[in-house]
């Protein structure tokens, strides 16, 4: 009795469609530099990435942030709206701010920051450091496939 019982529960429970949940970590330090330049998720997906500043030269000097644009945004131009340390090296006009995907808080030395996302639409998401002159070096892509 408990076995049949147990199966019509089972069976009567919703089907999880979801895809799997995915972390991902990446690093940046006091040479400006991430340590990767690409990854990939699928549309759909959970998403928790969590940015860890592994240098030691604090904020005030030297903070980094990630910041996930929407695809095909020239990041030249992105990167010149974002020069204002008020906001945070984020661009503070509402036509530029449309081209955030997602981001990071800007992090010294030793800190870290979590954000969660679920990407909706496939393509190419370049990322970025804000901070005056270091999208130079500090560029990757996020890649959302279509599942």
């Amino acid at each position: 009795m408990k076995k049949l019982i147990l199966l019509i529960l089972l069976s009567s429970a919703p089907i999880l469609t979801a895809q799997e949940a995915v972390k991902i970590e990446i690093t940046c330090n006091d040479q400006m530099t991430y340590n990767t330049k690409a990854f990939e998720v699928k549309v759909g997906q959970k998403v928790t990435l969590n940015l860890k500043n592994v240098g030691k030269i604090p904020a005030k000097a030297m903070a980094h942030n990630l910041v996930i644009l929407m695809p095909d945004t020239q990041i030249p131009m992105f990167a010149s709206k974002c020069g204002e340390e008020k906001n945070g090296y984020l661009p503070g006009d509402a036509e530029t701010k449309k081209l955030i995907f997602k981001h990071t808080k800007r992090l010294g030395g030793g800190e870290s920051d979590t954000i969660h996302f679920i990407p909706k639409v496939p393509g190419k998401y370049p990322f970025i450091c804000s901070t005056p002159g270091h999208f130079s070096v500090m560029q990757g892509v996020m890649t959302v496939t279509a599942g």
